[in-house]
């Protein structure tokens, strides 16, 4: 079915679809104070973007997990370097009780006499050893290099987890952008359709148009408000993901240009 237009009305839709698209919401009062994700740039009110960084490296458990098993590591090679010193030691004995002493006496041309004595008393000794296990010789430099090894291995995996980090970082930050982009273009799209559907509506009431075409704007601002939700919704989540990788409160005041 073929619908005709004329020219005046034709005019009349297409003057509303450019100033509505064009212009900010109409009738939007904003608070300097106050975050309005429909009309400002997201980029002036976050912190900057090196400072989202080093908040989450900061805050991820991962790298923190890395940075303690360098500590262990360097723990258990401080642990190897000492082993050598339990061959090394000094022995000491002390006792205390009641002791039964013998000895002999013999004089010349007469037979020995025994003697025994009980005698509470303390009695000690003390002894300095060192030892050369065969197998701890042998080991003990490889000991050393897996220490080091491990402790360069836990090192690197600290680099690579905050690497990762910061791109995904970068990555949610620039999504971030994006979908705050999209939200704005959403609401104009949404605003321009409901001044098209207004437009069309008195042309209706008036009989210029027929009620298909009616139909036709009805469904078009219907699309434009789930897809305004949608991109809504995409926005707000996008900012949570940041707020949670981020570890940062990440509220949104002026004056901390991430620019």
């Amino acid at each position: 079915m073929i619908i005709f237009v004329d020219m005046k009305g034709a005019l009349r839709i297409f003057l509303a679809l450019f100033i509505g698209f064009f212009n900010p919401i109409a009738g939007m009062a904003q608070d300097s104070d106050t975050f309005n994700p429909l009309t400002d740039d997201i980029t002036e009110w976050l912190p900057p973007l090196s400072v989202i960084l080093d908040s989450a490296v900061l805050n991820d458990p991962y790298v923190n997990f890395r940075l303690a098993q360098i500590n262990i590591n360097e723990a258990k090679k401080t642990a190897t370097r000492r082993q050598w010193s339990r061959n090394f030691g000094v022995q000491a004995d002390i006792r205390y009780g009641t002791f039964d002493n013998f000895s002999t006496n013999e004089t010349q041309g007469s037979a020995p006499a025994n003697f025994s004595t009980t005698r509470e008393e303390f009695k000690y000794g003390y002894a300095a050893y060192v030892k050369f296990p065969l197998f701890d010789f042998i080991n003990a430099r490889n000991s050393k290099r897996i220490a080091d090894l491990e402790i360069d291995q836990a090192k690197n995996m600290v680099t690579v987890q905050r690497d990762e980090v910061r791109q995904l970082i970068i990555r949610q930050y620039n999504d971030l952008l994006t979908k705050q982009r999209v939200l704005r273009i959403k609401s104009r799209y949404l605003e321009t359709s409901k001044l098209t559907f207004q437009m069309i509506e008195k042309e209706f009431l008036n009989g210029v148009i027929a009620l298909t075409e009616y139909v036709r704007i009805m469904d078009i601002v219907t699309r434009a408000e789930t897809d305004y939700e949608e991109a809504d919704v995409a926005y707000s989540t996008s900012l949570l993901i940041l707020r949670e990788i981020s570890g940062m409160k990440l509220k949104l005041t002026k004056n901390n240009s991430g620019k």
